[in-house]
């Protein structure tokens, strides 16, 4: 059993959902040489998340901010809905957002590749209103492949 561990930065973005699998699969290299394993990201923010969504239809995106913004509100004319307000109207939102969908996901690894479905794929959802640069945390928990046959 092996354990590797690396951070990496996402691209720095708006509002929105974010398909992500291929900057996960280049700044993690590392997948291939696992035979069998785990693969943890981890977003180390709570005004954003990770999850997995359907990749194929661009407007799963859309529809997913969509529905984020109409689940949770933002007091944009500050009118008492949230206490914590001091870092802008878009701010405590994102922190429930966050909460909702959750700041990790966990993928097997199956012979150097992310064992996703079909129509699976990695999406960073980010909550604020301004751009910003996250870190994400990669932990892989599993059996390399065998360098002796």
């Amino acid at each position: 059993m092996s354990w590797f561990q690396k951070s990496f930065s996402l691209r720095a973005q708006s509002r929105g959902s974010y398909l992500i699998t291929s900057e996960v699969t280049s700044n993690l290299p590392e997948i291939g040489d696992y035979k069998v394993g785990l693969l943890n990201l981890f977003i180390q923010h709570t005004s954003c998340a990770l999850s997995l969504n359907e990749n194929w239809d661009s407007n799963v995106q859309l529809d997913m901010t969509d529905a984020m913004n109409r689940i949770v509100i933002e007091d944009k004319k500050y009118e008492g809905i949230y206490r914590h307000d001091a870092e802008g109207s878009d701010d405590m939102p994102a922190h429930v957002k966050s909460s909702l969908i959750g700041v990790s996901v966990t993928i097997p690894i199956t012979d150097g590749q992310l064992n996703l479905g079909t129509w699976q794929g990695i999406y960073y959802m980010e909550f604020r209103n301004s751009k910003h640069r996250r870190s994400v945390v990669a932990t892989i928990q599993g059996e390399k492949i065998s360098s002796t046959s």
